[in-house]
């Protein structure tokens, strides 16, 4: 169970596939001026504890990412309140460890990656699956998808043409960044190419964990209700983004778009605000050109 959220962790598996101990080479680029080949031996134990060293050519060091996930952190009448503040602490931190991988490595590579969160039946996967239709022609594009359980929004991508990785949680409420860790080292993505992270439905949990990603993109549909912002305010706090979604449905709600602008501005300031249609295509470009300009501004520089 993650004492962050409450969430049992259950038995990752991506593709379908329970990762178990394998080996894998890769170089990152990194930005701090050199290079260098490493390989990773990780050896995953399901027993809910997770422990792999990494051995690097040219930095020597062991790491030992457990993630509590056992009967010591449970919420259990027994654990007192500041020990589970240190296992939030620790969980969050380990977490923040691998996403700083990930962030290094997309960001040796050129890569923009921005993490889809919202409640269930937002829309997002279909807002995905147009997005990757319409710019494609443009730009290389992968997915990663978070899901509990089915590979369905996996397969609605790979329809589109785009490499898509399927992330199940079992249990889990949310992404973390090693499973995207993981999930990358799947996809493989090109230099200067695009990366959507699909999140598990769920406006709470993924608010807390950093994938790597350059930021979070919060799809909010009119059929939710203008005061989602007030209700879950740390996901739009966290979020660079809102995408107000499913706009062709105004005309049929009683949905008041100013105030639900109001009030994302009321729990961030900085928010930035589109309006789109998925299935009118209305706010598309005005969205394309948003990922234009970020793609730009993160794009490798390097040969």
């Amino acid at each position: 169970m993650c004492n962050v959220c409450g969430c049992a962790q259950g038995e990752t598996k991506i593709d379908g596939q329970t990762p178990h101990a394998h080996t894998h080479d890769h170089d990152h680029d990194h930005s701090h001026g050199h290079d260098h080949g490493h390989s990773h031996d990780h050896d995953h134990h399901h027993d809910h504890g997770h422990s792999h060293d990494h051995s690097h050519e040219q930095h020597h060091h062991g790491h030992n990412h457990d993630y509590g996930q056992g009967p010591a952190h449970a919420h259990a009448p027994g654990l007192s309140q500041s020990r589970m503040v240190q296992i939030e602490q620790d969980i969050l931190s380990k977490n923040d460890a691998y996403a700083a991988e990930n962030r290094g490595y997309l960001k040796a590579l050129g890569i923009l990656a921005l993490n889809f969160v919202s409640s269930p039946g937002s829309g997002k996967t279909t807002l995905l699956a147009r997005t990757i239709t319409d710019l494609k022609g443009d730009v290389p594009i992968t997915v990663i998808e978070g899901d509990q359980q089915t590979a369905n929004d996996a397969e609605r991508i790979r329809a589109t043409g785009a490499k898509a990785v399927q992330v199940n949680t079992g249990k889990g409420c949310h992404l973390d960044g090693h499973m995207v860790g993981r999930a990358l080292e799947s996809l493989a993505p090109e230099k200067n190419s695009l990366l959507f992270i699909e999140n598990v439905g769920n406006l709470v949990c993924p608010a807390g964990f950093d994938l790597g990603e350059k930021l979070k993109v919060v799809i909010l549909s009119v059929t939710e209700g203008e005061d989602k912002p007030l209700k879950y305010p740390d996901m739009f706090h966290a979020a660079g983004l809102m995408l107000l979604n499913k706009i062709d449905l105004l005309p049929y709600l009683n949905f008041d778009v100013d105030l639900c602008i109001e009030n994302a501005r009321r729990v961030n300031p900085d928010i930035r605000v589109l309006q789109v249609s998925a299935t009118s295509g209305e706010g598309l470009d005005d969205w394309y050109a948003w990922i234009k300009s970020e793609a730009t501004q993160t794009q490798s520089k390097e040969a």
